[in-house]
């Protein structure tokens, strides 16, 4: 296939191969494209490095298309940062679904979900009180979610998991029929903990780990 240039560019803090260390699709070799900036501060926030909107270069959409083609992987994850913070991501995600690839996009679900093209597969991180950020959840974002979506949520303490069993309760995730997936925090809470909580609530969720940092640790970017 030609590859049209485009005048669109995005910020890129970074694009590599690696293993999708979280969403149901964890374990599977993929290609991320990570774009810079972001609005949000995270208290646990694991890729600092990315927040700064001058972080990485500038690269315009057929050029990331190209690289996406050297990987070769049937799966392709736009992260941050927070990706929907630059305009021609749409752009760059509509340009990803021309190609024979699964496209996901991870977001924090702090902007509109709406403008997202059909056949992107969207993982929505709803922010716990634990991330400091809480109030920028969008919540009329659970609206735009589909088969095929997830949402997640990094959790600190206690306190957060009784947080997202309450939001579980409240806005009827159980009903939207896709992925909730529970991650707790790197180092902040010990996996077999919240396991435990979850079982002993029937919690309708997926416990999830960062596979990545398991396999390489968490001081390797890159990966």
């Amino acid at each position: 296939m030609t590859i049209e240039p485009s005048s669109k560019s995005l910020r890129i803090h970074e694009i590599y191969q690696s293993i999708q260390g979280e969403s149901t699709f964890a374990g599977t070799p993929c290609t991320f494209i990570r774009l810079a900036g972001c609005p949000l501060n995270c208290l646990y926030c694991d890729t600092p490095q990315a927040i700064p909107t001058d972080s990485g270069s500038a690269f315009p959409v057929h050029e990331i298309i190209e690289k996406v083609r050297t990987f070769g992987h049937p799966l392709v994850l736009v992260t941050g940062g927070e990706p929907l913070a630059q305009r021609n991501v749409i752009e760059l995600l509509k340009a990803l679904l021309k190609e024979a690839v699964t496209v996901q996009l991870e977001t924090a679900g702090a902007h509109d979900l709406g403008r997202v093209p059909d056949g992107v597969s969207i993982i929505m991180d709803i922010k716990t009180p634990g991330s400091g950020e809480a109030a920028r959840n969008r919540w009329e974002n659970i609206s735009h979610l589909k088969a095929g979506d997830e949402i997640k949520f990094v959790i600190n303490d206690r306190d957060d998991y009784e947080w997202v069993k309450k939001v579980i309760r409240d806005r009827s995730l159980a009903e939207l029929k896709i992925p909730l997936l529970l991650s707790p925090a790197w180092k902040a809470l010990p996996p077999a903990t919240v396991a435990e909580w979850m079982l002993k609530d029937r919690l309708p969720m997926r416990l999830q780990i960062q596979q990545h940092k398991y396999i390489w640790g968490d001081e390797v970017t890159g990966v």
